[in-house]
């Protein structure tokens, strides 16, 4: 084999490497770290919080690329984030209001549709970056992200502040940047978070400066 090759996955690897997941199909883009607050009434999708909540299992949302679920077929981005719930409560109108945090990303294998119309998904989990500081011509984003969050409203105990994880920062900064899903999705999808603050730079360097 040629210097510097790597040998393919076999068959094997792959599925040992592979998991199940149940995918929340949405407009939107979750990041790793990042809080998502979802309003649920579809039976399909209470019972999957409902499980999720009994056996502290994760869900997987991805991004929608054509199509609604009203529709019932929808074509989804290969790239999404397993969701955890840190919080829940029940609505005046019967709604079940859950709060959401985003964990690892995955790449899609696999699809199929319950009956029911629930998305399941054979997944693989991508690498997790190592936490590694913001390199030094991006340390000052570090501090634009730790002022805007003070002026938040989300209650302290659901953030987990890592200033010093180039890959923390670089992900809260695109969430709170106006960034269209698209562009969202394709920060989501960079496997090396110094890239995406190289990408995020000049957007807050604008935005400041508005």
């Amino acid at each position: 084999m040629p210097a510097g090759s790597e040998r393919p996955q076999s068959r094997q690897t792959v599925a040992a490497s592979a998991h199940e997941l149940a995918l929340f199909p949405l407009a939107t883009v979750l990041l790793p770290g990042g809080l998502l607050p979802l309003r649920i009434f579809e039976s399909r999708y209470i019972d999957l919080i409902g499980r999720c909540m009994r056996h502290e299992e994760l869900f997987g949302v991805v991004q929608i690329r054509s199509g609604t679920e009203i529709q019932g077929s929808v074509t989804l981005h290969d790239i999404g984030t397993s969701a955890r719930v840190i919080d829940f409560q029940s609505t005046a109108q019967g709604l079940l209001s859950v709060l959401c945090r985003g964990e690892r990303r995955f790449r899609i294998l696999s699809r199929q549709q319950q009956p029911d119309g629930l998305n399941c998904a054979c997944v693989q989990w991508l690498p997790e970056p190592a936490a590694v500081a913001p390199a030094p011509q991006f340390a000052a984003l570090a501090q634009t992200l730790r002022k805007a969050l003070a002026h938040l409203t989300i209650p302290e105990r659901f953030i987990e502040p890592r200033y010093d994880d180039a890959d923390w920062v670089s992900c809260r900064l695109a969430e709170l940047l106006p960034l269209p899903a698209s562009e969202l999705q394709q920060l989501l999808e960079l496997d090396d978070p110094q890239e995406r603050l190289r990408r995020l730079a000049p957007l807050v360097e604008d935005l400041a400066g508005n």
